[in-house]
């Protein structure tokens, strides 16, 4: 098992272009945005196939138990697949092979991970905000790309709307 990738890694990383067979297009239950679709595009090999991944957050946990009123609604779920639905036509529209799911989890950076792992994927390509203070960014679910990054053992491609 290696280790995570260092920063001049991700740094000589970020320039890849078109290397990658299998790509993880993954979200933590944001929609995913054209610039991400763009991003997979740019970094997709010949013949390349892309696993579409989304997160419907559970809540918590009551008393160190699950708990029913803490898993993600009927409305959750179909919101993630929708979002998967909608990434994967995109992706197909450009030529791309693509398929996807959607996991109920409170551990997306540990979830995404074994995702790519799973499905051996070569990259991940993630939609973000602006990287914040770790010590505030650890507590915000808006930074879990960010997480992703740090954790991952393959190279992580953060994506941000252009303003």
């Amino acid at each position: 098992m290696s280790a995570p990738a260092t920063d001049r890694e991700r740094a000589e990383n970020e320039g890849r272009e078109g290397n990658f067979g299998r790509i993880l297009l993954a979200s933590e239950g944001r929609p995913i945005p054209d610039a991400a679709i763009d991003r997979v595009a740019e970094l997709a090999g010949e013949g390349a196939s892309v696993h579409v991944f989304a997160i419907a957050r559970v809540h918590g946990v009551a008393f160190g138990l699950p708990n029913p009123g803490l898993m993600p609604t009927k409305a959750e779920w179909a919101e993630q697949r929708r979002i998967v639905d909608n990434a994967i036509w995109r992706l197909e529209r450009r030529g791309l092979k693509a398929e996807g799911s959607v996991l109920g989890t409170r551990k997306s950076t540990a979830r995404i991970c074994d995702e790519a792992r799973k499905e051996e994927c070569e990259a991940i390509v993630m939609a973000a905000d602006a990287d914040r203070n770790p010590l505030i960014g650890g507590m915000l679910w808006e930074q879990e790309p960010q997480r992703v990054r740090r954790k991952a053992r393959i190279p992580v491609f953060l994506v941000r709307e252009p303003a």
